[in-house]
């Protein structure tokens, strides 16, 4: 996850204590000395949606051994003993299950922060109410354009306005609310659109994802953006993250799974000239030190299976049912998690020759192996040029 507001602006957000912060690139079990990673738990598979690019595959039906309440609490009881920050209760839809109040209340009482990843479909003004008060860090709703685009994308007509009667019911009781794009082919023309719209609804955050082929996004690998709409797109959200800064909006933008962003704002920087904001850039990126999936960044699955993130489902490394997710976290006995750890010398191709590995620590492996069947292999949406990377003179 990379804030452009961060590296642009120098602002401080909560997540940025997270990322941007001494000794971040360089550990192995957590975000820093200390602290374990962020948690991903994808609390649930069913889901009142069947949205095209779902990772977790969901849809509107009842999955068998997912955990219970108690063995849930158990995992949350691990998790702070781990010294876990932030848990995020995703799916699936985290609010189908009964017990998402009472699990939710459950963390913030051991210390970890509580968020929420939701279609905001299921997000009345009493349940909004009761998210604020049991202290859920920060809601993220997930869109993936306006109206037509997405219901298109959601398989349900009527997704976006329920979604967003979500989005107005968490403003209304003060609520910290955001969106969750994921951006791909048929929907970049819907970027600009996307920033009117966050500011005509008073929204403070949004997050622009980058396709990730895992799950039924597999089916999307074809309908991904062409390297040239990948700069187009960072192109857009820099310039319009400057207009909110200029006018004092404050908006938290940041776009998530592909660590090239922040080379090319670095570049970008340098080529227009802004030698301050290019150096300011340098430092967050080479502070934060790229991708930490398997470090900084997990997942837990709805039967209890541990995996380096919610995309990379296929490799697993235990299940907290039987030990303590701390202790699966620690064990590089697994030839991937082990790799994850101190991947720079496992990587092949571009990747592996690439000036700015220090600061993207070869991307996503997940699309890598999905595009050529070796975990280690380049990451195909990384759009930056050979010569920009240091390939060619």
């Amino acid at each position: 996850m990379i804030s452009v507001t961060k590296l642009l602006f120098g602002t401080e957000y909560f997540g940025d204590s997270l990322r941007y912060t001494k000794g971040a690139n360089t550990a192995r079990n957590g975000v820093h000395a200390g602290v374990g990673p962020v948690v991903v738990w994808n609390s649930t598979r069913t889901c009142n949606l069947s949205c095209r690019h779902c990772y977790m595959s969901s849809d509107a039906k009842l999955y068998k051994d997912e955990l219970s309440t108690e063995e849930a609490k158990q995992f949350i009881d691990d998790l702070a003993d781990f010294k876990v920050p932030v848990i995020l209760f995703s799916g699936g839809e985290p609010l189908i299950r009964p017990d998402f109040f009472e699990l939710a209340e459950y963390a913030e009482k051991k210390g970890i922060r509580p968020t929420l990843s939701t279609n905001g479909t299921l997000i009345t003004r009493e349940v909004a109410q009761k998210i604020k008060d049991i202290g859920v860090g920060y809601v993220g709703i997930s869109l993936d354009g306006l109206r037509d685009v997405n219901d298109k994308f959601r398989g349900k007509e009527g997704a976006f306005d329920a979604a967003m009667q979500g989005i107005k019911n968490c403003v209304a009781v003060d609520q910290r609310v955001g969106l969750r794009f994921t951006i791909n082919h048929h929907n970049i023309q819907e970027l600009e659109r996307i920033f009117d719209f966050i500011e005509a609804e008073n929204i403070n955050r949004v997050c622009f994802y980058h396709l990730v082929y895992s799950g039924r996004g597999n089916q999307m690998m074809d309908e991904d953006v062409t390297a040239e709409e990948s700069r187009k797109a960072m192109d857009i959200i820099i310039r319009r993250t400057k207009d909110f800064e200029a006018r004092g909006l404050k908006k938290e933008i940041l776009t998530v799974d592909n660590h090239c962003d922040g080379i090319y704002m670095y570049l970008q920087a340098i080529a227009e000239g802004d030698i301050v904001v290019a150096k300011q850039i340098e430092k967050y990126i080479s502070m934060n030190g790229g991708n930490r999936s398997g470090i900084a960044f997990g997942e837990v699955d709805p039967m209890g299976y541990v995996h380096p993130d919610q995309f990379t489902q296929h490799h697993t490394f235990g299940n907290v049912r039987n030990r303590k997710f701390g202790d699966i976290w620690s064990d590089a006995s697994n030839e991937i998690m082990a790799g994850l750890k101190d991947r720079k010398p496992l990587l092949k191709g571009r990747c592996s020759k690439c000036k700015y590995l220090a600061n993207c620590n070869g991307n996503f492996r997940t699309r890598a192996e999905a595009r050529t069947g070796d975990f280690w292999e380049s990451d195909p949406s990384c759009y930056l040029t050979d010569q920009e990377i240091g390939l060619t003179k």
